[in-house]
């Protein structure tokens, strides 16, 4: 079985203004990946980091919404302070402090996959920067 870990962007595609195609391909992408999940294909691995940033989000239904689906997941876990010093170290590269985070988190997890539709952040994983032991993807 698949495990994954959706990081912020991915989630709040479902609550995205859907009129651009990509969104829209995106967000339906996101939704395969949830069946995926609740028909037990795959392990959805999610982390406080996760639910924090979604906390940030300004729009209150689409913010609740995402915390709904967050109640879903297989796991809500806690960084170790290992996955917090990684953190740190990946942000020092480059990496934006919450995408690190979700990185080190997703690690942290053994996921065989961080699904994340934000372009700088799947370059940086795929440029292996800081050596990350997981693949980042678009959904």
């Amino acid at each position: 079985m698949a495990k994954i870990y959706l990081d912020a962007c991915a989630l709040n595609r479902l609550t995205d203004d859907q009129s651009q195609s990509r969104i829209q391909t995106e967000a339906e992408a996101v939704e395969r990946v949830l069946h995926l999940v609740w028909s037990g294909e795959a392990e959805w691995k999610a982390s406080i980091v996760l639910e924090a940033e979604i906390r940030r989000k300004p729009n209150g239904e689409g913010r609740n919404d995402a915390l709904r689906l967050i109640s879903l997941a297989g796991e809500l876990l806690r960084p170790h302070r290992v996955s917090v010093e990684r953190a740190r170290a990946l942000e020092a590269l480059g990496y934006g402090a919450f995408d690190a985070l979700h990185l080190a988190c997703a690690e942290q997890a053994t996921v065989d996959v961080l699904l994340t539709t934000d372009d700088r952040f799947i370059k940086q994983v795929g440029r292996r920067l800081g050596k990350p032991a997981i693949r980042g993807l678009n959904p």
